[in-house]
This record gives C-alpha cells, sequence and structure tokens, in this order.
C-alpha cells in the first residue's frame, strides 16, 4: 500500500497541534516542525520499511524554507508514488489575536513588530500553500473539541474512500467570506425575509421563510441552473481526485436566503454525492 501523508500547515494559532493530536489518536505517526530538508529522507525510509501507512507532518513559516520550496516537495513526493495532501488551516485575525492573548505565547513571525503584523505577514508568506491546499478548514468558530471532531470526519474520514463529497455552507458576507470556499454563490438577488417583520427575527430553516426566499422566478431559475451546474462539476473535480468540495452560499447576514438556498441545493444534490450541510452564521447578530 502507497504512503498516505498529510502535510498540515497555515496560520500560526489556527489548530494545528489540535489536528496533529486528533489524528495521532487515529493512528498516524505525527512530526511537527520537521525540516523540509528532511522530508524526502523520511519518506523514502518509510516506504522501504513498509511498517508506517499514515502520516502527518506539522510544517509552516518556522522553517523559512518550506514556503520556498513547499510546492516543488509536494510535487515530487506524488511523482513518487506518496499520497500526499496539504491540509490548509486558517482562522479571522481577531481570533487570532485572542488566542495569542490568551496562551500568551510569542507569534513565530513576531521580532519585535507586533502581533498583529506578524500575523499579516504570515498569512502572506503562506500563501502559495493556501493556493496548493487540498483541503482549507476554517477554525475561526471552532472550540478545540469541534476542531479534533471535524478532522476525524473531514481527514481522516476520507482516506481512501471513493467518490467525493459535497459540502454546503451558508454565510453571510457581513462577516466575512469563508476560507474553506472553493465556490461561492451570491443570492443578495432574492427576496429577502428580513424585511418582513414576521420572518425578521426566523431563519431559512423555516418552510414558511425558504419559500418566501426561493418561491419566486428568480429563485427556481437560479435553483435550477445551480444545481445543473454542480451536477456537472461533481464528476469532474471526482475525476481529478479531489475528495471535498465546499460551496459558500452567501446573502447579507446568513441567516435567511443563504441558508434556504444551501438547505434546497442539499436536497436536490443529495441524489448524486455524498452531502454536508452547515450554516455558518446562524449565531451571529441578525440582520
Amino acid at each position: 500500500m502507497a504512503l498516505s501523508l498529510m502535510l498540515i500547515t497555515g496560520q500560526s494559532g489556527s489548530g494545528k497541534s489540535t489536528v496533529l493530536r486528533a489524528l495521532e489518536d487515529q493512528g498516524y505517526t505525527c512530526i511537527d516542525n520537521l525540516p523540509v530538508s528532511l522530508v524526502e529522507q523520511l519518506v523514502r525510509v518509510l516506504h522501504a520499511e513498509g511498517a508506517v501507512e499514515h502520516v502527518a507532518l506539522g510544517m509552516d513559516a518556522r522553517d523559512r524554507r518550506f514556503v520556498e520550496q513547499g510546492p516543488a516537495l509536494v510535487t515530487r513526493l506524488r511523482r513518487d508514488g506518496t499520497l500526499a495532501r496539504v491540509i490548509y488551516l486558517d482562522a479571522r485575525e481577531e481570533v487570532l489575536l485572542r488566542r495569542y492573548s490568551q496562551t500568551r505565547r510569542r507569534h513565530p513571525l513576531d521580532d519585535g513588530c507586533g502581533l498583529r503584523l506578524a500575523i499579516g505577514r504570515e498569512r502572506d508568506i503562506l500563501e502559495p500553500m493556501r493556493e496548493l491546499a487540498d483541503e482549507t478548514l476554517d477554525t475561526t468558530a471552532m472550540s478545540p473539541h469541534e476542531l479534533r471532531a471535524r478532522t476525524v470526519e473531514r481527514l481522516v474520514g476520507s482516506e481512501g474512500r471513493e467518490g467525493l463529497r459535497l459540502a454546503l455552507l451558508s454565510f453571510g458576507f457581513k462577516h466575512g467570506l469563508p476560507p474553506e470556499a472553493d465556490i461561492v454563490l451570491d443570492v443578495r438577488f432574492l427576496p429577502n425575509p428580513y424585511f418582513e417583520e414576521a420572518m425578521r427575527e426566523r431563519t431559512g430553516l423555516d418552510d414558511d421563510v425558504s419559500h418566501y426566499a426561493l418561491s419566486t422566478e428568480q429563485g427556481e431559475a437560479f435553483l435550477e441552473r445551480a444545481h445543473s451546474f454542480l451536477a456537472y462539476l461533481v464528476p469532474q473535480y471526482q475525476r481529478e481526485g479531489k475528495r471535498y468540495l465546499t460551496v459558500a452560499v452567501g446573502c447579507t447576514g446568513g441567516r435567511h436566503r443563504s441558508v434556504a438556498v444551501a438547505r434546497e441545493l442539499g436536497r436536490r444534490m443529495g441524489s448524486l454525492v455524498a452531502v454536508d450541510l452547515r450554516h455558518r452564521d446562524l449565531g451571529e447578530s441578525k440582520s
């Protein structure tokens, strides 16, 4: 069996250590902060011994050569037969600031420039690895327990699995774009239940609210076209070996239209592909 290697990278403070511990609990051999120059040597040894099938490496901007050499390293590993996946963890800046304030740890790129600047500098440095990532996890709203559960569900659960899982994620543009989104659908053109007093405090999970947002000529047309679009894309991504496709559906606040559309697309796509449905901003203030 080919060696399966997960390369866990991303922003400092985004939960890489939590992910590595979760993978270790699932039987992975985990190594944090391995110098990039030693990765291929490690892989050769593991291939030769054949005793280890699943490996996870934590690598990030602590090794400055990693960012420069990482993309070429992944290409070589895959060419030589290693099942290499890049997992990128991210979180909003204000959350990273709070986490560092709580732990009182020094950011690895804070050379006196200050925490906020160090976070921004790291985000820029790691951009090539974010672009290369097979999966992106936004840990902004996750507790350590939730991140461990998501790791097992989304990363470990996809090892060796045939096919692809479609994640439909509703969100509000006022709260920011989801970093993990592969595709973003903007549904702010649909009728907004927020402006109906009887529906304002409710959500797109309520059938009458969903009906108000979707049961119009433009709503039906959009759903038909979006469903056709995704039904076409899923087999294309499957042929490329992609395991998880995240489609983010956004409205203004993430409580009415986006929720209704994500639910209905999930219902329509369920006969074609495994669907995970999440609503990111239902807990946010109403708008």
